[in-house]
């Protein structure tokens, strides 16, 4: 087991799929440009239940939280479905993260589908990110100010669901208003807001958004995606940023999450894992277990033996 890891924890967010019997268009044709890490051609094999116990081999998280894994936009309730059969037969994931397009004119409808599943905790629909802190501004068509998509937006609380928000860090002040705006709905940041640029300006202002968002008592954050296109995952690198993250947030407001198998493209889990473990070591022990275990099950109201 990675060090210091001697407790059961959550992986607050990882991915499964099954590309013969189901329709993920990013893994089965269509290109993503500019993906983060790259070339991700690694990717597109199928990903299930019994690839990620082989990847955790030693170091196996007590419960999970799936995160919608870009299935087609068409039936989002479909990849529900699915992977409740799959939780059924595999006993994971533990709680579900589904997709519903805030901004379409079926977005009630869906969410109602949705929240139907007893595993489904919150909804993550990526809204329309500026390219760049220079190209930054506010009240773009599909974006969070979208008054379509805040609509949609609005209509979580009615279910009692959270929202998992993957956007750059320089996008961060529309989830501030967002946040603001809808107070009864729990904004949770993926991927430690995306600090690609690590500059001295680039990280400057990443620690800037995060401060902004992390003001607004109804805000979380995952602690993940921190990987470098060709450039092997080293705590040198990321710890120091996963330390800032949980400075800025607080202890109980963190999770621990590997967005694996996308981040299996920059580190393989035992590498992450122990970086998560060497950010925390100089935490308290009931800080260690909300950070690792208690926070995600709280958050994502994970039934625990």
């Amino acid at each position: 087991m990675a060090p210091g890891f001697s407790e059961p924890f959550v992986d607050a967010h990882h991915h499964f799929w099954d590309l013969g019997r189901n329709p993920y268009p990013w893994l089965q044709g269509e290109e993503v440009a500019n993906f983060r890490y790259g070339d991700y051609s690694r990717l597109k094999r199928d990903y299930l239940p019994g690839d990620f116990e082989r990847d955790t081999a030693g170091c196996a998280p007590a419960r999970t939280v799936h995160v919608e894994a870009e299935w087609s936009r068409a039936t989002p309730v479909d990849e529900t479905r699915w992977l409740t059969a799959l939780a059924t037969a595999c006993g994971r994931p533990s709680a579900i993260v589904a997709h519903a397009s805030l901004g379409r004119e079926d977005a009630a409808e869906v969410l109602a589908a949705q929240a139907a599943h007893a595993l489904v905790r919150g909804i993550r629909n990526k809204p329309a990110a500026s390219a760049g802190p220079g190209d930054a501004r506010r009240g773009r068509s599909g974006s969070m100010d979208d008054p379509q998509w805040r609509r949609g937006y609005a209509l979580l609380q009615d279910h009692g669901l959270s929202f998992d928000l993957q956007a750059p860090w320089w996008d961060l002040d529309q989830a501030c208003a967002l946040a603001r705006d809808f107070p009864a709905t729990l904004l949770i940041l993926n991927h430690t807001g995306l600090p690609a640029d690590r500059s001295e300006a680039g990280l400057h202002g990443w620690r800037r958004a995060l401060e902004q968002l992390a003001a607004l008592p109804n805000t979380a954050i995952k602690i993940s995606g921190l990987g470098q296109p060709g450039r092997p995952w080293t705590q040198a690198d990321n710890v120091p940023l996963m330390r800032d993250a949980i400075a800025i947030f607080g202890a109980q407001r963190c999770m621990f999450a590997s967005n694996f198998p996308v981040d299996s493209l920059v580190a393989d889990y035992p590498t992450i894992l122990a970086g998560f473990a060497a950010a925390i070591a100089d935490r308290t022990d009931a800080e260690r277990r909300a950070l690792l275990h208690d926070n995600a099950v709280r958050i994502y109201r994970i039934a625990t033996l």
